[in-house]
C-alpha cells in the first residue's frame, strides 16, 4: 500500500496513476469519491454547506465500489459521475462536502476495503495520515501555489486553490496534513517521470524495489 498525498493540482494524481502502472499495482483516486457526493448533492440542489441533507441523501443512496483494470471504478444509484467530477459545480462545492465529518467517515471505510481486492497505490489529502497511516510507504507531493494554478489554467479548470487550501487544511474532520513519516517531493520543477522516479528510488531504499524487481 502506497499512500500519496497533497493539495490541488500538486500532480499527485498523473504521479499516483502513472506509478501504479509502473508497480503493477491498482490506482485509487480517494479525491474522486467526495466529488461524486458533491455531483449527488448538486444533483439533489442540495446546499453543501446543510450536512445534515448532504448526508440525509447519502445515507439513502446506493453506492457501488470496485476495481477494474487496475483502477477504481464507483456508482452512485446505479449511475456513474465520472463525467461530472470537474464540473464546476463541483469543483466549487467539494471542499465544503469534504468537511462533513460523516462524509469522510463513510468514505474512508469504503476506502480501506480496496486494500482487500489488490496491491494499491491510493492519492489524496489524508491518505498516509487517517486512512492508512501505518503504511511505510508514505509521499507527500506540493508544489507552489503559482506552478499550481498555472497547471489548473492548462486543464481548463478554475479552482481558488488559494481558497481549497485553507479549506482543506482547516477542516476539522482528517485535515489535509503531512503525515510525519512521509517523504516530501516539491513537483514545482520537476517532470511528472521526475517525481515517479523519486518515488521509486525512495521506495528501494526502503526495501521494496527488489520485491517489485525495480530496475
Amino acid at each position: 500500500m502506497i499512500a500519496i498525498d497533497g493539495p490541488a493540482a500538486s500532480g499527485k494524481s498523473t504521479v499516483a496513476r502513472k506509478l501504479a502502472k509502473r508497480l503493477g499495482f491498482s490506482y485509487v483516486n480517494s479525491g474522486a469519491l467526495y466529488r461524486g457526493i458533491a455531483w449527488l448533492t448538486s444533483e439533489h440542489h442540495i446546499r453543501p454547506t446543510d450536512a445534515g441533507a448532504v448526508c440525509g441523501q447519502m445515507r439513502k443512496s446506493v453506492f457501488s465500489f470496485d476495481l477494474k483494470g487496475k483502477e477504481m471504478v464507483f456508482s452512485v444509484n446505479g449511475v456513474n459521475p465520472e463525467p461530472h467530477l470537474r464540473d464546476e459545480e463541483v469543483n466549487r462545492t467539494v471542499s465544503a462536502i469534504s468537511a462533513i465529518a460523516e462524509v469522510r467517515e463513510f468514505l474512508v471505510a469504503h476506502l480501506r476495503t480496496f486494500l482487500t481486492k489488490d496491491d494499491l497505490v491510493m492519492e489524496g489529502r489524508d491518505i498516509g495520515s487517517i486512512v492508512f497511516p501505518d503504511t511505510p510507504y508514505k509521499f507527500y507531493i506540493d508544489a507552489s501555489l503559482e506552478v499550481r494554478a498555472q497547471r489548473r489554467a492548462i486543464q481548463g479548470q478554475r479552482d481558488d486553490l488559494f481558497f481549497r487550501d485553507r479549506a482543506d487544511s482547516s477542516r476539522r474532520s482528517s485535515p489535509l496534513t503531512i503525515a510525519e513519516d512521509a517523504h516530501v517531493i516539491d513537483s514545482s520543477t520537476l517532470t511528472i517521470d521526475g517525481v515517479v522516479g523519486e518515488i521509486v528510488g525512495r521506495l528501494k531504499m526502503q526495501g521494496l524495489g527488489e520485491a517489485l524487481r525495480l530496475d
